[in-house]
């Protein structure tokens, strides 16, 4: 059995630069099997040959797309049966929300060889359960997507304006979320609209299967399986709230209340944790989401709810990772 099988993308933007060492440190261990690929439909192919050799652990080396199609192609494509390795995510993407979930954070290299110490002695123990979020879009002939962080409304106008503004600029990926979270806070306090400022409201009608409908202009929508978020932010959430469901679910009204609330918890770290005025936050395992302008961004990927045609969640059953920190 193979130690660790290493899936990399070298056009993913963190491997431009550091792919070379990775690849130096493969080398020298030959009980890494090393497969690269260049475009997301050489995914199953590269979890076909992966299969092949039994790795105790999956390591993706990507970006966010990378990280995505992978995880729908294991959960999909059935090249493991009944048997998944535990997957672990090197910190290689823009908003590497799955790796920092799972303790990798910094230096990719690092992590690699944090992850083989791991699989070579006490990997039981760090093995850990995650849903996965399941989207589904309404086209004909799609299959679902999955993913462990979605957002709307505002959130989506963030994400967006963040690639397309920020990260240009060549600033570090913690420095372009700060920026991003900033500007966007003026722009919800003062309602401030510009060409350098993100849009932030946006009118959606969200129905969860044991918690009805809520409908209005919400500042933010966040749907999760995770437990840590950027800018050292947790949802791990008060104990009162029903414990069921699995996708938790946040959003934030486009009103006084909800941004005072918003603005008011992520100074003191707790936003995500407990309700609030014009704050919703509820755990439930299927989502309909439709709305005007209603885009969302599940892990990278843009996806948009129209009236009549939603965009639906529901979480899978779960899949093994393999946390790196103790």
């Amino acid at each position: 059995m193979t130690l660790v099988a290493l899936l990399s993308n070298p056009m993913s933007t963190g491997n431009r630069s550091g792919l070379p060492e990775v690849r130096a440190y493969c080398a020298r261990h030959p009980d890494i099997f090393h497969y690269e690929v260049e475009e997301v439909d050489q995914i199953a192919r590269a979890l076909e040959s992966i299969a092949r050799v039994k790795p105790k652990v999956l390591v993706i080396n990507g970006g966010d797309g990378t990280v995505q199609a992978t995880l729908t192609e294991m959960h999909q494509g059935g090249h493991f049966g009944d048997n998944p390795p535990p997957v672990a995510v090197l910190p290689n993407g823009k908003t590497n929300l799955i790796a920092l979930d799972l303790g990798a954070d910094g230096n990719s290299l690092a992590a690699l060889e944090r992850i083989v110490d791991i699989a070579a002695n006490d990997l039981d123990s760090h093995v850990i359960e995650r849903q996965m979020i399941a989207l589904s879009d309404g086209a004909d002939n799609s299959r679902p997507v999955l993913g462990m962080f979605l957002g709307g409304a505002g959130l989506a106008e963030i994400i967006l304006y963040c690639r397309n503004k920020i990260y240009p600029l060549g600033l570090s990926n913690n420095l372009s979320h700060f920026l991003a979270a900033c500007a966007t806070i003026v722009a919800m306090l003062f309602n401030v609209s510009a060409r350098f400022l993100p849009k932030t409201s946006s009118t959606m009608r969200i129905s969860m299967i044991r918690h009805g409908e809520i409908q209005g202009s919400f500042a933010l929508l966040m749907v999760t399986t995770l437990e840590k978020l950027l800018l050292r932010s947790t949802t791990k959430e008060d104990a009162t709230l029903d414990p069921v469901g699995k996708m938790k679910f946040v959003a934030v009204e486009n009103n006084r209340a909800g941004l005072w609330t918003m603005v008011r918890d992520t100074i003191f770290g707790r936003f995500g944790t407990r309700p609030g005025a014009g704050l919703h936050l509820e755990r439930d395992d299927v989502i309909q989401i439709e709305g005007e302008r209603g885009c969302v961004v599940l892990d990278g990927e843009l996806f948009e709810a129209k009236h009549g045609k939603p965009i639906t969640l529901r979480t899978t059953e779960p899949m093994p990772f393999l946390r790196i920190a103790a």
